[in-house]
């Protein structure tokens, strides 16, 4: 076993890109990637969404957020206006082939399901620790790094993350 097998980190890396592969050709024939899905997801859920709250709800900043949604505009899945009620705000809402997609993906939950051999009650409770691992994640980064770097030496900040990185 190599020194990055024992990381945290690098399991949920691959974990990660093992989800993101099994996706691909699942989502190839309707020329969407695994981001564009996401983004279909949480349209279904509410169409009609502002860009920073599908920004905020895929933890996507606008950079790699634009070029996506102009991809998937130019595809004729959705479209992006401003709202009439705040010219700031952007609003992605789907077409009907965006709309039509639900039906056409409907399989893909169960495939990735099946594919990851995990009951519904396993699944559930990977789900809650990695939202709680997320949130401890994003609140480790806003304090830590200073506290690390302004309370003793480097190498003390060092040690301190690499115990993080094998909790």
């Amino acid at each position: 076993m190599s020194a990055i097998d024992e990381m945290l980190c690098f399991s949920l890396y691959a974990a990660s890109r093992a989800t993101t592969q099994a996706y691909r050709p699942l989502l190839e024939p309707f020329g969407l990637t695994y981001p564009q899905y996401l983004v279909l997801v949480l349209l279904w859920e509410c169409d009609g969404r502002a860009v920073s709250d599908l920004g905020q709800n895929l933890e996507l900043d606008s950079g790699t957020l634009s070029p996506l949604l102009r991809r998937m505009t130019d595809a004729g899945i959705l479209i992006r206006a401003r709202s009439a009620d705040d010219e700031r705000v952007v609003v992605v809402s789907l077409t009907e082939r965006g709309r039509a997609l639900r039906a056409d993906l409907a399989h893909v939950p169960g495939c990735i399901a099946a594919g990851a051999r995990l009951t519904r009650e396993r699944a559930d409770e990977l789900i809650d620790t990695l939202h709680r691992f997320t949130a401890d994640m994003h609140a480790s980064a806003d304090a830590t790094p200073a506290a690390d770097f302004t309370s003793g030496s480097p190498r003390a900040a060092a040690a301190t993350a690499t115990e993080r990185e094998h909790a």
